[in-house]
């Protein structure tokens, strides 16, 4: 009786062994495929900043003295740039280029209130009178004061003729006006010679496939318009929810802020911290759920926020998964995500905000779940699944 005991403890013992095993053998495979994804992911990053920058400084070059806006430096924004790309999946590096205005032009935008629905945010575009500056050209009235006729003959030096609506700045248009600088600009960069460049469709952004010997590049280029100082954009990008969204609409971006706040918690980061990991691989786990993405980092944005990053450690990765899932637990049964940006007031000082959004009561990304019993009966159910 005592022989059979020990031989069945032995037993147990030895599945425990194996069970122990293999979650070892898992967890280094885990940690093996977020580390070539990350060194993938990173050497893309670097191609695509290179690619995208000498194409901006040709544009620089090309409409400097033009009547059309001149793109500023590339700020790479979302996940590839952010650093928790979910694995199995090609990167995309979406990077925002802001606009800035002519001379004898300005851009305002006309805002609804926060957390308004984009379809009231648009960028009127004003003339500004120039005939006090130094412009090196006597006698030359500015675009005000020219007269009708003047401005007839010369609409094809003119932002309002080619690039707008009724006055206000036209992300179709200008996504178009985009995609030909950069069919125009391509042979222009010398390190292009090592791609094959391919634009695909789109009506609001400049994407393109970048094909070489060594893989295939995705690139998607939006454009804004800053808000003052700020970190906060206006965007050429339409939320996925509108079908149809207006031309002459642009939608409020908070992505700059959160790609700088990646960045500030970077320099706070052990040099072996794990929480850009934990997102991915929380990421990776919520693919194909109702529960989006943007879902998923507002909640790991609010689990930084609140836990020192010296205990975002290798040696307790299990642990601080395991704070992210019962934030995300939390918020689906209280049927509440507060935005991370929007209203927060425990932000670093070195995110500029403008007035509005940092005085502004937080919206709930989750208010659809609200307003839908049957898409959050589907959020809980398939979160449960995970």
């Amino acid at each position: 009786s005592s022989d059979e005991k020990e031989k069945s403890s032995s037993m147990e013992e030895e599945e425990d062994d194996k069970e122990e095993s293999k979650k070892d053998s898992l967890e280094q495979q885990v940690r093996k495929n977020i580390q070539h994804s990350v060194q993938n992911v990173t050497s893309g990053r670097q191609e695509v900043e290179k690619l995208v920058g000498d194409l901006i400084s040709v544009f620089q070059e090309w409409l400097s003295n033009s009547s059309f806006p001149v793109p500023q430096p590339a700020i790479g924004v979302d996940s590839a740039f952010e650093g928790w790309r979910p694995c199995g999946h090609d990167a995309v590096y979406c990077l925002l280029v802001p606009l800035k205005p002519p001379c004898g032009h300005s851009f305002h935008p006309e805002l609804g209130t926060v957390g308004d629905a984009p379809e009231k945010h648009r960028v009127r575009v004003k003339l500004q009178c120039t005939c006090l500056m130094d412009t090196g050209a006597e006698d030359m009235l500015c675009l005000v004061h020219q007269a009708c006729e003047a401005i007839e003959r010369n609409k094809s030096s003119c932002l309002l003729s080619y690039l707008c609506t009724s006055h206000y700045l036209d992300a179709e248009k200008t996504a178009r006006w985009f995609q030909n600088l950069m069919d125009l600009g391509w042979r222009n960069v010398p390190h292009s010679r090592h791609y094959s460049m391919r634009m695909l469709p789109s009506r609001r952004s400049c994407k393109l496939e970048l094909t070489s010997a060594s893989g295939t590049l995705f690139v998607e280029v939006i454009f804004g318009v800053q808000q003052g100082d700020s970190d906060i954009f206006l965007s050429s990008q339409a939320p996925e929810t509108i079908v149809s969204p207006d031309s002459m609409m642009w939608a409020e971006s908070y992505a700059v802020a959160e790609a700088k706040y990646f960045s500030l918690v970077a320099r706070r980061a052990l040099h072996d911290s794990v929480h850009l990991k934990c997102l991915q691989l929380c990421a990776s786990t919520l693919e194909g759920t109702v529960l989006s993405s943007y879902v998923l980092k507002t909640v790991g944005m609010h689990v930084l926020n609140m836990i020192p990053m010296t205990s975002w450690t290798r040696a307790v990765l299990a642990i601080q998964l395991q704070d992210i899932i019962c934030y995300l637990r939390s918020c689906l049964e209280k049927k509440r995500l507060d935005h991370f940006i929007v209203g927060n007031k425990s932000l670093p000082k070195d995110i500029i905000l403008p007035p509005a959004i940092r005085e502004a009561k937080p919206f709930n990304l989750f208010q659809c779940l609200v307003q839908d019993p049957e898409a959050y009966a589907k959020a809980l159910c398939e979160f449960e699944g995970l």
